[in-house]
């Protein structure tokens, strides 16, 4: 039998229903983890779950609500006793328009459900694995939070945000042995970059589509289970003398100008 990365530990996944948060669960519970499955979409998460199979239990909640974090926190302490590393994955996309047609309240959704969830949920986590001796905490980011993009500003600006969030974070937590790294992919084959290119390409998707690839030098989306894979590496003690890092994702899409 191979060896296990995650062997007896127990992690956290915020936005576990689908995409990247469903896929970075799954992997974890096949690389030996008790796994805490937390996401807004009650029916996609338990059947996630079921589909996953393993130690699992799923938490319906709101990670932008205040005392979501705690109560993920609680219950993974209550479930499994102890909590070793946490994905805060759960993310939204938000409009897509152009910065002045952008309502207030729509904003402040992108900045509650992708900033203020990372901050409250590191907050959650470091008392834990403080005690506990340390910890690993991984958010996905963005090419978003190292470049910008036109039509969903709110979006990129969370993303950037994210990113100083996990670098402050990872300052403070290192004394404590906690690690706080970000992935930033290239758009991804989820549901979300649906969502985006149905917004840019007012309903041409293939068009939309083939937009974003020309920008991206490997011609493809990523896909969930490459990102997830990343992630582990990052949950795992493979990647012990990291922190405060942005691991890239991306078919080189940041590399530069592909001709």
């Amino acid at each position: 039998m191979s060896e296990t990365k995650l062997s007896g530990r127990v992690a956290v996944v915020t936005g576990a229903a689908s995409g990247i948060g469903e896929a970075i669960a799954k992997l974890c519970v096949a690389q030996g983890a008790r796994v805490v499955m937390v996401d807004s979409d009650s029916i996609r998460l338990d059947a996630a779950a079921k589909s996953i199979g393993g130690d699992t239990v799923t938490l319906h909640a709101d990670v932008g609500a205040p005392d979501t974090a705690a109560l993920y926190v609680a219950l993974a302490m209550r479930h499994f006793g102890r909590l070793d590393t946490a994905f805060l994955n759960a993310g939204i996309a938000g409009k897509v328009c152009r910065i002045e047609e952008v309502a207030v309240s729509d904003f402040d959704e992108v900045m509650r459900v992708n900033v203020r969830s990372v901050w409250s949920g590191i907050a959650a986590l470091f008392p834990v694995m403080q005690s506990a001796g340390g910890g690993s905490i991984v958010v996905t980011a963005s090419t978003g939070g190292v470049q910008g993009a036109p039509m969903v500003a709110p979006y990129i600006a969370s993303k950037h945000a994210v990113i100083g969030l996990v670098r402050s974070a990872a300052l403070e937590g290192a004394r404590y042995n906690i690690r706080v790294n970000a992935v930033a992919p290239a758009p991804v084959d989820t549901p979300m970059i649906a969502h985006i290119a149905a917004g840019l390409g007012r309903g041409d998707m293939e068009r939309a589509r083939n937009r974003t690839l020309s920008h991206i030098p490997m011609r493809r989306y990523g896909g969930a289970d490459e990102v997830a894979r990343m992630m582990l590496f990052l949950a795992s003690d493979d990647s012990s003398y990291s922190t405060g890092a942005v691991f890239l994702s991306d078919g080189g899409s940041t590399a530069g100008i592909s001709l």
